[in-house]
């Protein structure tokens, strides 16, 4: 199965708790912080509702 690299590149600082859960469902606590996941839909989905805080590099 494919993967996809995330990549944090703001702070959580101020942001809701949900979105706040959810980096760190997907493994970032720290903003430059790399992690590679399966590519699938419900990582899809954590990816749209924090898309303003990461990156996602090709």
């Amino acid at each position: 199965m494919a993967t996809i690299k995330i990549k944090q590149i703001k702070s959580r600082v101020g942001a809701p708790i949900d979105q706040k859960n959810t980096l760190i469902y997907l493994g970032l606590h720290k903003i430059g912080q790399v992690v590679e996941l399966q590519d699938n839909p419900s990582v899809r989905g954590m990816i749209q509702k924090v898309h303003h805080l990461i990156e996602v590099i090709k």
